[in-house]
């Protein structure tokens, strides 16, 4: 009776360890991910309105999260790991989207790049405070020479006047900095796929009444370019993206992980050229010579 028991008691599947170069490699990937979110998020606004367009996003990612979650067997999470998926889901799929889908109604996608500007030290720093684990303080120069040379780059591009939408891309870099942390640290006990899966599941009912909204009061005009920007965000910008994003931060921790993001805005600039045809600030290759030594010296650092 025992030997039946345990072949069919679900087996709960451990996170996968990865070395220093692969967790670097995966934490890379999702950046790359993340770096097409603006433009496709500018792409989505223009068929639909920013309350329909964070919303069905959401709402598209957790029907595909519920699908992974079932098709998984994945267990239900534990207590203790619930006050930070729900962080994870707060931050990374409610607010950071919303947030930063109403700033780019009137924000380029360039000067909206000032969020990743900062997001990595922001989330070094949230990192740092929520586990104890201090790096080294060439770690910490070179974060902020970096946060320091985007936020110049994208400023300079503005003439350095804030608007209403800086306010809603500095709030949205704040929660997202601890959804970034939270689920870093999770990922080190959870699987990353699933740590994401949870957190869009547990905001599913926000982000459909969200999509209810927008869809009652916005105007919508779904052509091609809208609906493929509506799917990379809901199927790689709010899901798949996270998945060797998290991996990445649980095996390189959440500090150097994170800086690799100080190469997006500078990403996210290249696909607005290529995509959306705005144009290259001459500035652009110095910020990313710069931006480039910063992120090897983060590497290289002892965490």
């Amino acid at each position: 009776m025992k030997a039946q028991d345990s072949a069919i008691r679900p087996v709960a599947i451990a996170p996968q360890h990865d070395g220093p170069a692969t967790g670097t490699a995966l934490a890379a990937l999702g950046v790359a991910s993340f770096s097409l979110s603006f433009p496709a998020t500018a792409w989505s606004l223009t068929g639909f309105g920013p309350w329909s367009s964070a919303g069905l996003r959401g709402v598209l990612a957790g029907v595909l999260a519920g699908l992974y979650l079932m098709a998984s067997a994945a267990p239900l999470p534990k207590r203790r790991d619930w006050p930070g998926l729900l962080v994870v889901s707060a931050g990374c799929v409610v607010g950071f989207p919303l947030l930063t889908t109403l700033a780019l109604r009137t924000s380029s996608t360039a000067h909206s790049a000032v969020v990743i500007g900062l997001l990595p030290l922001a989330t070094a720093v949230v990192s740092a405070l929520r586990t104890g684990r201090r790096p080294s303080r060439a770690f910490w120069a070179a974060a902020v020479a970096g946060a320091s040379a985007v936020l110049v780059f994208t400023l300079l591009q503005s003439h350095g006047r804030p608007t209403l939408a800086d306010l809603f891309l500095f709030v949205g870099l704040l929660v997202c900095a601890f959804g970034y942390a939270e689920g870093g640290r999770l990922s080190r006990e959870i699987p990353g796929a699933r740590v994401i899966a949870w957190g869009v599941v547990a905001a599913l009912p926000v982000m459909a009444l969200t999509a209810g909204y927008g869809l009652a009061v916005e105007p919508v005009h779904p052509g091609p370019k809208a609906l493929a920007g509506l799917a990379y965000i809901a199927v790689v910008s709010q899901l798949g993206g996270f998945v060797p994003w998290y991996r990445g931060m649980a095996a390189i921790g959440v500090p150097r992980a994170s800086q690799l993001q100080l190469a997006q805005p500078l990403l996210t600039l290249v696909w607005s050229v290529l995509l959306l045809g705005e144009d290259l600030p001459v500035a652009a290759p110095v910020t990313a010579g710069v931006v480039l030594v910063c992120i090897a010296v983060t590497q290289r650092s002892r965490g």
